[in-house]
């Protein structure tokens, strides 16, 4: 069978999944795998739909544009809901943005999708965040799938390694390097860089936003952090669970100086069990260089898991980018569509 798609939110991560689709499609086909972007939906953008499959180079030129509603479209202007409820796609994949405090409006689009018995694929963080357990028992309960590799360390794996290559292993605690923009901040301060020039480079490189609060306070790697622990350790933590410290505080001598002790100051996101309590943290530690993620610089993202079984897994690669998160969508709609191409 075909698997049909809709895309909701065609900004740098939609684009660059489908750009991703467009280069591999030929390949897939050769494999058996089968499928059509019927409908992609951009609240700046617009609109497009067919039910036998969008031209997806003529929607990636449009959206460059800014102007996929000019493609020819069965349905014009259509909404999320009209994409999820009135077109054949029988998998939504949510790439809006991410809002942490509401989860919206991913969150009202994961539900109803789910609720129309519809599989789903997302990238943002908030609905994971703040509402995985009530997600997941909609998915549940209608026999669909709701599948986000991509709402930490974007297309590295972390989930998928988990699931895939460790199964039956026990978490017992992680640590990580889970924000990219921070991450280069302090690589830059080490070469002389105050946090001000570092934050200024960060944002002209488009690593980091105009309003940078969200990373350089820790909030993104916390809110990346407590999703880990409530899927991989099957705790129920909030924001206001978490100790969060950022890297504001810190100065160019503070980094050079620990770094002349043989360390290096990073931004550390763990969880750990605390006997049957999973706590949360993120905060500047001072990390020796012979540790894996004393080496992680630049915009690289890393993660440490201490397991049961084979001892401490760390994976490293980019956290961020719009073909890195496109490439989380397409990880696990390929895996989704290799189980409804045998259905």
């Amino acid at each position: 069978m075909a698997v049909n798609v809709a895309l909701i939110g065609c900004g740098n991560v939609g684009q660059g999944f489908l750009s991703l689709l467009l280069e591999k499609k030929k390949d897939l086909e050769a494999k058996g795998i089968k499928i059509n972007v019927v409908a992609v939906c951009d609240k700046i953008r617009g609109s497009a739909f067919d039910p036998d499959g969008l031209n997806i180079a003529k929607v990636l030129d449009l959206a460059s544009k800014s102007d996929i509603s000019a493609y020819p479209s069965v349905i014009t202007n259509m909404d999320p809901f009209a994409v999820i409820s009135k077109t054949n796609a029988n998998v939504i994949l949510e790439a809006t943005w991410t809002d942490l405090r509401s989860g919206e409006p991913a969150f009202t689009h994961i539900k109803e999708a789910l609720s129309f018995k519809k599989h789903v694929v997302t990238t943002n963080k908030g609905p994971i965040l703040l509402y995985f357990k009530e997600l997941m028992r909609i998915a549940e309960m209608n026999e669909v799938e709701l599948r986000f590799e991509g709402v930490v360390l974007s297309g590295t794996p972390v989930f998928n390694l988990v699931r895939e290559c460790l199964p039956e292993s026990e978490i017992i605690s992680f640590r990580g390097i889970l924000n990219g923009t921070t991450n280069y901040i302090l690589t830059r301060m080490e070469e002389g860089l105050s946090f001000e020039d570092a934050l200024r480079k960060a944002q002209e490189l488009g690593y980091a936003e105009a309003d940078p609060t969200m990373d350089v306070e820790g909030w993104d790697a916390g809110a990346k952090a407590l999703i880990l622990a409530n899927v991989l350790m099957g705790a129920n933590l909030k924001l206001n669970d978490i100790e969060c410290e950022g890297i504001t505080s810190l100065k160019v001598e503070d980094v050079k100086g620990v770094l002349s002790r043989g360390k290096r100051y990073k931004l550390i996101a763990e969880g750990y069990k605390d006997g049957s309590v999973v706590k949360v943290s993120v905060k500047p530690q001072e990390v020796p260089l012979s540790d894996p993620l004393a080496n992680i610089l630049g915009t690289l993202n890393a993660i440490t898991f201490s397991t049961d079984t084979v001892g401490d897994v760390t994976i490293v690669g980019k956290g961020a980018g719009g073909r890195e998160a496109g490439y989380a969508l397409f990880a696990d709609l390929i895996s989704l569509a290799k189980k409804l191409c045998k259905a």
